[in-house]
């Protein structure tokens, strides 16, 4: 074997290079949307409408910023700490085109209403198959690189890179069984209560190994690079490992508070959310301790600083979740926009800090160059810092505004504010501060993109040549003549459990790569099963009830349409029971409502009001005249006209595929 290798720099780059493309596009998506829900003059039906766009904003930073900023980081950290270079040049290539091509097909799928409805995981089944593929395809580079390597010890970026890969594919399938009707169209194999714990299961999950453990091990590496110190503890990088991988698997149930869903289940997520945030806070102790002695460069270097605020913003999301997940904390901030502050100080906060002082680091150094401006690197941190603090405390204040119209009532038990609008039209100032700082933000970004093109110009000529990198074959133990070998099974244990108790019982874990990623399946599959058997083969979590009876062709149509629109995105289909709740919309909501609903459309945040008792509650006349002019049956209104769906004509020719689709998943037809 060689002493040297050549290490694959062209994949990362057009990872990152990609990634900074699809920031522009999914914030400027970001800035557009916040102000369709109180502009709606700025909806074009059909097309371009809230509903439609907001999947389309969340798909494009989670899955194409984040996304590519995690395979080019671990394609380009993983090589640097396995000494190796990537297993296969053409499944990376197969990889990078593939993502891209993915996300334009999602991007033109959601705009044109082709949807399952079900957040982070609206995609239509044909992509999920795609997704799947790719998936294992970055896997298979993965591990094959592992194979190859010539590094024995896995550092510790390489472990969440491992459980990214295992949780993520367990998520995804787990998630995404289905029965298609058409080459788009399909419908979730589960139905109501149980449809809604496999959904936020995943979507819980979506942000613990998506947006958490790919960026957690980015962190690993990425800042002592840039602090050049080493990380402060590998003791506290094992306990915080294996720590989050157990329990964040257990939490999704927390999204479902006062729900349908049974208590036991919402509360064992509750507990489990409350243990997690010891292990987070195990993270952000190891980032901040890793810059000890170098708190003088954090002053003058950019880098550090977006680094710094990230970790920061790391702890101060993984103490809000959990408090949040307390019942009667959930009370208040669900349905709400304290929940929509929380989510983007996650998203911006924590990943597009992370990757924004990634790339500054990173860039420079593919390109063989230095950055264009550090004044201008520190110009965009200071203004993408305001607008996300303008936009995370605008959130919290229009959030518990409305928890407490929504539940205020007059002494003689009447409610203080029994029209929804009223609470739309009083948070609306809120919703301009939003949208101003999220502008600040994106204001930052335009001066990072000029940043980096302008470093990317300066390059020299020969920048893509790729330098030979000295790295010695994987170091084996030496044999002796007469020493113990494998061959002397006994002695050979022996001498493996002495050498495990001098050097640590991880450390020899962690040269064991097929133990390794099988001791965190094993952990990630324990709250997996725990939550999910008893949901699905004990009957006493969903009693059916007799007046319910599955949907009529003309429903199921009426339903599909409202999935196609995204109105889920504004509306619940969930009266929780609380008196404020049953005074407004009526009796509260029960398991056994919600047994032929695929999926189900719970809804995760109010701008309009819950619909679940809605039926007949109004005309037929009134409902065409909503859709053509809210503000004529509602005046105030912020909802979008939908104008199309009073001229348009539905195809009715797939209405016998979809009876079918629903018999197979369980319907009684």
């Amino acid at each position: 074997m060689s002493n040297s290798v050549r290490y694959d720099d062209r994949s990362p780059r057009l990872f990152f290079i990609a990634a900074v493309v699809w920031a522009v596009v999914g914030m400027l998506v970001g800035v557009l949307i916040p102000a369709m829900l109180f502009l709606p003059a700025l909806n074009l039906a059909p097309y371009l409408t809230f509903g439609r766009l907001r999947p389309l904003h969340t798909n494009a930073v989670i899955f194409a910023f984040c996304g590519n900023i995690i395979f080019g980081g671990t394609y380009h950290s993983m090589q640097r700490l396995l000494k190796a270079r990537l297993f296969s040049d053409k499944l990376t290539a197969f990889h990078f085109w593939g993502w891209q091509l993915l996300i334009v097909a999602a991007a033109v799928a959601l705009v044109t209403g082709t949807t399952q409805g079900k957040e982070y995981a609206e995609l239509p089944w044909v992509l999920d198959i795609v997704i799947a593929v790719l998936w294992v395809t970055f896997a298979v580079n993965f591990f094959g690189t592992i194979a190859t390597r010539r590094e024995k010890h896995l550092y510790v970026a390489i472990w969440f890179y491992i459980a990214t890969i295992v949780a993520v594919a367990i998520l995804h399938i787990g998630n995404s069984m289905v029965v298609p009707y058409s080459l788009l169209g399909s419908y979730s194999a589960y139905a109501g209560v149980k449809d809604a714990l496999m959904q936020w299961w995943y979507g819980h999950n979506a942000v613990a190994f998506f947006l958490t453990t790919p960026f957690l091990g980015l962190m690993y590496y990425y800042l002592p690079k840039a602090a050049e110190r080493p990380v402060f503890s590998y003791r506290l990088s094992i306990m915080h490992f294996w720590s989050l991988v157990f329990v964040y698997i257990w939490a999704g149930p927390h999204h479902l508070h006062y729900s349908a869903v049974p208590e036991w289940a919402s509360t064992l997520g509750m507990l489990f959310s409350l243990v997690l945030w010891m292990p987070s806070w195990g993270g952000m102790v190891n980032g901040f301790f890793t810059l000890r002695g170098a708190w003088h460069k954090v002053r003058e270097d950019p880098i550090l600083k977006f680094m710094i605020v990230a970790v920061t913003y790391y702890g101060m999301s993984t103490f809000e979740g959990p408090m949040m997940s307390i019942k009667s904390v959930n009370a208040v901030s669900h349905f709400t926009d304290w929940t929509i502050g929380h989510v983007h100080a996650g998203a911006l906060g924590w990943n597009a800090f992370l990757s924004f002082g990634i790339l500054y680091w990173a860039i420079p150094r593919l390109y063989k160059t230095q950055l264009y401006s550090v004044k201008a690197a520190t110009f965009h941190f200071w203004v993408a810092t305001i607008g996300l603090i303008g936009y995370q405390v605008s959130m919290w204040v229009a959030g518990i505004t409305q928890w407490a119209m929504w539940r205020a009532f007059e002494p003689d038990g009447r409610l203080v504010y029994p029209d929804f609008i009223e609470t739309v039209v009083r948070i609306v100032p809120m919703y301009w501060v939003r949208l101003l700082s999220g502008l600040l933000f994106f204001s930052g970004l335009l001066v990072f993109c000029w940043n980096l093109f302008k470093t990317i110009r300066s390059a020299p000529a020969d920048y893509a040549v790729e330098p030979e990198v000295m790295a010695p074959p994987l170091v084996r133990e030496n044999v002796a003549p007469g020493a113990v070998t494998p061959a002397n099974t006994y002695d050979y244990a022996l001498y493996s459990f002495q050498h495990a108790i001098r050097h640590g019982f991880h450390r020899m874990l962690e040269s064991r790569t097929v133990t390794f990623t099988v001791l965190t399946a094993l952990a990630l599959a324990v709250g997996s099963l725990v939550e999910a058997l008893p949901m699905f083969f004990n009957k006493s979590n969903v009693k059916e009830i007799a007046s319910v009876t599955p949907y009529t062709p003309l429903e199921i149509v009426g339903r599909d349409i409202y999935v196609r629109e995204g109105c889920y995105n504004c509306h619940s289909q969930l009266v929780r029971p609380f008196l404020y709740e049953t005074e407004r919309y009526g009796e509260y909501s029960k398991a056994g409502e919600y047994v032929y609903d695929h999926p189900f459309q719970w809804g995760s945040k109010r701008t309009g009001p819950d619909l679940h008792r809605v039926g007949g509650k109004y005309p037929s006349l009134w409902h065409v005249r909503h859709m053509q002019q809210p503000r004529s049956t509602t005046p105030g209104s912020v909802m979008p006209a939908y104008p199309h769906l009073l001229k348009d004509a539905y195809d009715t020719s797939l209405i016998g595929a979809k009876m079918r689709a629903l018999r197979t998943v369980g319907v009684p037809y």
